[in-house]
């Protein structure tokens, strides 16, 4: 790549609208670092590091923090699938809730009136109000009702950031490990170990870093792995596989830890 092709750290903050304090610090903490130096010796960024300052940009404007940014990266997942998965998961769920809105608008307007409400149009309320019953029981059993009520009100506080961590970050690092699992890669290798940490980020988020609701949720997945997936039971045991597979992961990691603690 000539020298014309390359961008200075100011021109490259002011086209992505940053400051030039940001981009340094994003260069030294390793998330973006410019690639090329100038005759001058001054740093410069290339095309591909302007690939990596979208990915960076995309992936922060959906709420992650930096280590989460990093993370992602590191292992490979794609924003561009991401923000396609998020808008169609968006689509479906505006979706529903425009249909969910109308049926509420129909009882309100019986109930306005004066006129009683027939079965059907009750039991789209309730189911409203409602969680999953399977995921619910499922997490009863290995949850307080303290545990409980933490999850659902981390989960509101995160508001439309939830529904991007759970219906399409999670499941895509799932399915990452499970690829990596069914190939053979053992639980410590690095990239196991790098989808597990981002794994457990998520879990943190909503647990507010308890960790024994953290390992709750861990056995409700091991428990009832279809029920809390929405998935048919058939494909439990590929859930637990995976569920297990993940768990390696973690004691491994721990061992590593304690290893290097007592070196």
């Amino acid at each position: 790549m000539d020298e014309m092709s390359t961008m200075k750290v100011g021109e490259v903050a002011e086209a992505a609208g940053l400051t030039v304090r940001t981009l340094h610090h994003w260069d030294s903490i390793g998330l973006l670092s410019p690639s090329e130096r100038s005759p001058a010796g001054h740093r410069e960024y290339t095309e591909a590091d302007l690939v990596r300052l979208y990915q960076v940009l995309a992936l922060r404007s959906l709420g992650l923090g930096l280590a989460s940014i990093a993370v992602c990266l590191v292992a490979g997942v794609d924003p561009a699938r991401l923000v396609h998965d998020h808008l169609a998961e968006v689509g479906a769920a505006v979706a529903e809730l425009e249909g969910l809105r109308a049926k509420l608008h129909r009882l309100v307007e019986v109930l306005d009136a004066g006129g009683v409400p027939d079965t059907a149009a009750l039991l789209d309320a309730v189911r409203a109000a409602s969680p999953s019953p399977t995921a619910a029981r499922a997490l009863a059993r290995h949850l307080n009702p303290d545990q409980l009520t933490v999850l659902a009100d981390r989960a509101q506080a995160l508001g439309p950031l939830a529904h991007y961590l759970l219906e399409v970050e999670w499941p895509e690092l799932s399915r990452r490990a499970e690829r990596l699992r069914t190939a053979g890669a053992p639980p410590d290798d690095p990239r196991v170990q790098r989808l597990v940490a981002r794994i457990d980020e998520l879990g943190a988020r909503f647990s507010g870093g308890d960790r024994k609701a953290s390992a709750g949720v861990r056995a409700a997945w091991a428990d009832d792995p279809a029920g809390l997936a929405g998935v048919p039971a058939g494909q439990a045991t590929a859930w637990r596989a995976l569920a297990h597979y993940l768990d390696l992961a973690r004691q491994s990691t721990h061992t590593h830890t304690k290893e290097q603690e007592h070196a």
